[in-house]
């Protein structure tokens, strides 16, 4: 059987769009007649970002549970029962042959009304710590492609399959060296540089840790680039001007050049950052946020330190912390090169396509 009809669903950050966004392009570049549509939360970031990729997206008025304001969840309550209602007449209408979930709000009524139509579903779970949605969904799913080792304690183990998480095309093809990468972003290419990013959205916590520390780092002759996220600019822009070794920007739209160009990087342990870390070797000091369910960014950025493979820095620490780290890796060559050797050797290309194998062979039976 081929695959004719796929519903893509999941979204909410970049590290659930971009995986997501991946597989379908890999999907087309495999058969360019096939048909996608993808599913997604009303008001969340895919219902623009997926659109501008040249895919076509349905919403569902979904939202996540509030953990710490159970008196919250009757409404809820209320949106998941009417987004289930709306998923099973948009795989039904799309006549989908798979249901691919990625993660995110929409993900979880929609692979479950997949699996109570009979249609084939499979999971690709990101992160080192699968959340509730998806160790449920896991039961009835055909096949769970995963990024790390020992996921069988959240998931059936006949069912999982090592796939890494697919990455943006233009990070894994910049084919640019270092000095040229720092030269391209108007950096010294003969000086360090840290590259502070907190995600498009942006990271309170890694935003006043630098704020606070980068004029001991840049004494040491280091530069900075810091993405201060769209949500501080305004706060965090002000701060870096008159310093002529510190770029603020909002956003950085080439990403490619600036794994490229770091010496280090300085960022949260969202599973997609962490991801193209490991393609493209590029040491790093993480500061998992603690605001995400079930605390998976800290055991992301575990399962980097325990194979020496990152340094972490908790979210509380980093504003105490941050410098001295950050100037301690910089004086230390050896030590560098150990983490990037380290987090290149934990890097799975070509995610992609092997997900579009499985995508297949689900299908086949």
């Amino acid at each position: 059987m081929s695959v004719k009809k796929v519903i893509i669903s999941g979204g909410g950050t970049g590290g659930h769009i971009f995986p997501a966004i991946s597989i379908a392009n890999a999907l087309r570049r495999r058969d360019p007649e096939v048909k996608i549509l993808f599913v997604g939360a009303k008001g969340r970031m895919e219902m623009e970002r997926v659109p501008a990729a040249g895919y076509d997206i349905e919403g569902l008025e979904v939202m996540g549970f509030d953990r710490k304001r159970l008196w919250r969840n009757f409404k809820v309550l209320w949106k998941l029962y009417k987004s289930r209602r709306k998923a099973r007449k948009i795989i039904r209408d799309f006549g989908a042959d798979i249901a691919v979930g990625v993660g995110g709000y929409a993900s979880g009524p929609t692979l479950m009304m997949a699996q109570k139509l009979g249609i084939p579903t499979l999971i690709q779970e990101q992160n080192s710590y699968a959340g509730v949605t998806n160790k449920h969904l896991g039961k009835h799913a055909g096949c769970i492609c995963v990024a790390y080792e020992h996921m069988d304690r959240f998931f059936p183990a006949d069912k999982i399959v090592m796939t890494g998480n697919p990455v943006r095309e233009a990070i894994t093809q910049c084919a640019v060296d270092r000095a040229e990468a720092k030269r391209l972003l108007g950096f010294d290419p003969e000086r360090p540089l840290v590259a502070v990013v907190g995600g498009s959205l942006g990271a309170r916590t890694i935003n006043e840790a630098i704020k606070a520390s980068m004029d001991k780092i840049t004494a040491t002759g280091a530069q900075i680039l810091w993405q201060t996220g769209k949500y501080y600019a305004d706060d965090c822009l002000p701060a870096a001007e008159g310093k002529k070794d510190v770029q603020a920007m909002a956003f950085v739209s080439r990403m490619d050049l600036v794994y490229r160009a770091a010496d280090v990087i300085v960022s949260r342990a969202g599973a997609s950052t962490i991801s193209e870390l490991q393609l493209v070797g590029t040491p790093a000091i993480l500061i998992p946020s603690p605001n995400v369910a079930e605390d998976h960014q800290r055991k992301n950025a575990l399962a980097l330190v325990e194979r020496d493979a990152a340094v972490m820095i908790l979210d509380a620490d980093a504003t105490a912390q941050l410098a001295d780290t950050v100037n301690g890796l910089l004086a230390d060559p050896d030590r560098l090169a150990a983490l990037a050797a380290n987090v290149k050797a934990m890097g799975l290309p070509a995610a992609d396509d092997r997900i579009v194998d499985h995508i297949y062979a689900l299908c086949d039976k």
